[in-house]
């Protein structure tokens, strides 16, 4: 399988350590990954609720918490990056 290298330009924070939860390896595309990836560092929230759109982008500038929501098929997946930036992991919904 090729690799494929998704360059991240200008991204709004830095992703600290990158994780996935053995769960999400299995069930998702590792391009719909790195895509995911490279939207969540641009600020690109992907499918959260205009609430939890309004408090990421609150939480980027105050240093708290983000997560985004993006499909890999049809199958639902979290990004999360902690507040102090030092990882951002990549799982289902069900591994929370």
């Amino acid at each position: 399988m090729p690799l494929l290298v998704i360059e991240l330009t200008k991204p709004k924070f830095p992703l600290g350590d990158i994780v996935i939860t053995a769960n999400a390896q299995i069930q998702l595309d590792p391009i719909d990954v790195q895509q995911g990836l490279s939207r969540h560092a641009a600020g690109d929230w992907g499918l959260v609720c205009p609430q939890d759109r309004k408090e990421n982008d609150f939480s980027l500038k105050a240093g708290n918490r983000l997560l985004s929501v993006y499909l890999s098929g049809d199958k639902r997946f979290w990004i999360i990056t902690e507040a102090d930036r030092s990882a951002t992991t990549v799982l289902m919904p069900e591994d929370y």
